[in-house]
């Protein structure tokens, strides 16, 4: 597997940020947070397999595939210890690594997650209909899932910026990533995390409804848990100034 594309934004002694991306999008899922957090952290983003620019091996992937790729973009760059905050499958990529890599990660933030994703059968239909169809199959269906339809008719550069993500993410690599969710489930494992960790729900998202993002909180011990109002599955970036403030009350309880 060649290295994922990834981006570095921020002071490079500053402590490290990783911020993983949801299926279906790429690092430019996270602009609004490295508006907030380049000037005091080194942020490092990543495209998902497939995803952005990054290559697609042939799928089916694995969860633990998925982070062994971010653990492997952190070691080209040298980071050995890093704070993690990921969206839905990038929210499953940072439990699997809180669990699995629990030395390395120094706090975790989870957003429109979940600890075993809803009707996971589902998510191999989803992966055929990609082979067959392409991601384009996927777009109709994102307004009232990632964001708002209202969030759509004030902001509408805006959801069409993700929208077309969705549509230059390869079928490979989307149909790959759908299989690696079907398969994950660490609802059993939760218990072993230890990071301090904040768990953040969308309070209209249908895709990780609050009870399943809030299993993920109920499950880690000492684990903070942050609802926000009106938003749908990309809650960082329709909500952008809530989580981002949710995500600073996190960090700065922590040391570097």
């Amino acid at each position: 597997m060649t290295l994922l594309h990834h981006s570095v934004d921020g002071p490079a002694d500053a402590p490290v940020l990783v911020l993983g991306p949801s299926l279906g999008t790429d690092l430019g899922l996270f602009d609004a947070q490295v508006a907030a957090f380049a000037d005091r952290w080194r942020v490092v983003r990543y495209d998902l397999r497939g995803h952005g620019r990054s290559p697609a091996p042939e799928g089916p992937y694995s969860m633990a595939d998925l982070a062994d790729d971010v653990l492997e973009v952190l070691d080209h760059l040298g980071v050995e210890r890093f704070h993690y905050a990921g969206v839905s499958l990038g929210g499953a990529i940072g439990q699997w690594l809180a669990i699995d890599s629990a030395d390395r990660v120094l706090s975790l933030a989870v957003c429109a997650s979940a600890a075993r994703f809803p009707d996971p059968a589902s998510w191999t239909a989803r992966a055929a209909v990609a082979r067959a169809d392409g991601t384009e199959a996927m777009v109709a269906s994102r307004t009232g899932t990632w964001f708002t339809a209202e969030f759509a008719e004030q902001r509408p550069a805006e959801a069409e910026r993700l929208l077309t993500m969705l549509r230059e993410t390869s079928s490979e690599g989307y149909a790959g990533c759908c299989e690696a969710i079907s398969a994950f489930d660490v609802r059993h494992e939760l218990a072993q995390v230890t990071a301090p960790t904040l768990v953040i729900a969308g309070s209209v998202d249908p895709a990780t409804p609050v009870a399943t993002v809030r299993e993920i909180a109920d499950g880690i011990p000492g684990a903070r848990f942050v609802e926000v109002p009106g938003a749908a599955h990309l809650v960082n970036v329709e909500r952008a100034d809530e989580v981002n403030s949710a995500l600073t009350e996190h960090l700065a309880q922590l040391s570097s």
